[in-house]
């Protein structure tokens, strides 16, 4: 698709769907929102921007800017909260950026069938604090909680801190109203109606319209489901002389059996070094301390009591070193507020410089955790060593299936990035390693993505690979629901979808 840029005829028509003060074509407004929180090419931002801005404030609104969008083959890039770290609600065609954080209200708060329905601006920690008052909670609980949005949560299929007990997104929205590609409006859940939790009529379409980051539609509105409120809450941290030791542990605390129990955590050996460097926050440990497990459990007192003493048990048995209450509870109680907060790496001879933190993220089997860790610090390793902008800040393994711990991990390896020496040729070697760490995950027999997503450069040219003749049915669907390709064309390598159109 031609890059384009709008007419003043076309912004007129934005202005009359959205209204004056909700339409921006100015450069502030436009580059704002083309930013992200992972590392960018910041030597060609201006390649990455939205030619106009709309904020609309109903599925109507959106209804008609899509629809314009198809008449005129405009791109139509959505946007919640803009946290993603794979570039979704970045625009690769330039086009319409549909910004959602306006439509931010509770429609409704079903205490009886245990529901509330939302519009995709509003925020989790903001919908927790509404919550509160009546003894509930909406438990999606990312990293970046206090800033990502329910829109964006469903669009890339998020993951949940505290998964292993409640699930993730596609696990905890119930059903939503979307725009298609095409302007109409529809809602996809698993059938019947909007708070129905299960159901066998036709196609599980819910789960189309997750993870999609953008390619299919703008969701408008959500039901979600609604859980009590914990009694309690239990947090243990345990230290361990080696990596292989507290990987051992890892898998025993994830196989407790234990209903309560949130998830299970495992930090490595270069991610305590570089906390015991750079993380003013962190209560440094011994250097004899390699390895760090966390654990956390959740729900009624009588039960968490009962898991904890198991859990304190196991850690004990695994020769684990208890790290006491202020660690095991202070530092699970601040996970949200230290998300992405790193300002500043290190060069290869210590010097101090301002740093972006960048994560990879796949979904790694349990039993291949060591070989995978080895593999992507060689990666980082080689990295660093062509280019002192890169800062390998360590690794974590995160039970990643929803009430199944014992499975795969979200694994995760931080590079921090000295984004003022971007270059080409930079650019194109961090490109070069993120499509190397991409593969050790399918060599291992993971996924390319956990959480995130896989539509960035580099990472994405293996999707194909991934999902073999999935990818063709993703083609297929494409195709069908988006025939002139305007939503957030160039993602997940779906223009292929429309080559042979090619004259």
């Amino acid at each position: 698709m031609p890059t384009v840029t709008l007419s003043d005829a076309l912004l007129d028509e934005l202005v009359q769907i959205c209204g004056e003060e909700h339409v921006f074509a100015g450069a502030a407004a436009r580059f704002n929102r083309a930013r992200v929180p992972s590392p960018f090419p910041v030597h060609r931002w201006d390649e990455f921007v939205p030619d106009a801005v709309v904020l609309p404030t109903s599925a109507e609104q959106i209804s008609e800017v899509v629809k314009l969008a198809n008449r005129e083959r405009v791109p139509v890039v959505p946007r919640a909260g803009g946290t993603g770290l794979t570039d979704g609600a970045v625009p690769l065609r330039h086009g319409i950026m549909v910004d959602v954080k306006l439509m931010n209200r509770i429609l409704e708060l079903d205490l009886e069938d245990r529901t509330v329905t939302v519009q995709p601006g509003i925020n989790m920690l903001k919908l927790s604090e509404e919550l509160k008052p009546h003894g509930f909670i909406y438990p999606d609980n990312p990293a970046s909680y206090p800033c990502s949005l329910v829109g964006g949560r469903i669009g890339t299929s998020g993951w949940s801190l505290i998964g292993g007990r409640y699930g993730h997104t596609r696990d905890l929205v119930i059903s939503f109203e979307l725009v298609l590609p095409t302007g109409e409006i529809v809602r996809v859940g698993d059938g019947g109606g909007p708070k129905v939790r299960k159901s066998s009529s036709g196609y599980q379409l819910k789960h189309l319209f997750m993870g999609h980051q953008g390619t299919l539609g703008i969701v408008t509105e959500a039901t979600l489901e609604l859980v009590k409120r914990p009694e309690a809450e239990f947090s243990a941290f345990y230290a361990y002389p080696s990596y292989l030791d507290a990987w051992r542990a890892t898998g025993d605390f994830a196989r407790s059996g234990a209903a309560t129990l949130a998830g299970v955590v495992l930090f490595d050996e270069w991610k305590l070094a570089y906390l015991r460097r750079d993380d003013e926050a962190y209560i440094p440990q011994p250097e004899s301390v390699k390895a760090v497990v966390a654990l956390a459990l959740y729900g009624n007192d009588d039960e968490v009591r009962a898991s904890a003493k198991r859990m304190l048990r196991l850690g004990k048995a695994s020769g684990g070193t208890y790290l006491g209450d202020e660690i095991s509870q202070g530092d699970w109680a601040s996970r949200h507020d230290r998300y992405a907060t790193p300002l500043h790496g290190r060069t290869r001879d210590g010097q101090v410089v301002p740093m972006s933190w960048h994560c990879e993220d796949a979904s790694i089997l349990y039993s291949q955790l060591p070989a995978v860790r080895e593999k992507w610090h060689a990666i980082a390793a080689g990295l660093r060593e062509r280019f002192d902008m890169f800062d390998d800040w360590g690794m974590f393994a995160y039970t990643n299936g929803a009430f199944k711990p014992w499975g795969d991990y979200l694994t995760e390896i931080d590079i921090g990035i000295w984004e003022m020496q971007w270059d080409d040729e930079s650019w194109a070697a961090w490109v070069d390693a993120k499509r190397e760490i991409a593969r050790v995950a399918l060599e291992h027999g993971g996924s390319i993505s956990a959480c995130h997503g896989s539509c960035r450069e580099g990472e994405v040219d293996l999707v194909p690979e991934e999902l073999g003749g999935g990818f063709e049915v993703m083609k297929a669907v494409k195709r069908a629901l988006d025939p002139n390709n305007v939503m957030n064309p160039g993602k997940y390598l779906l223009d292929r979808a429309y080559e042979e159109d090619a004259p």
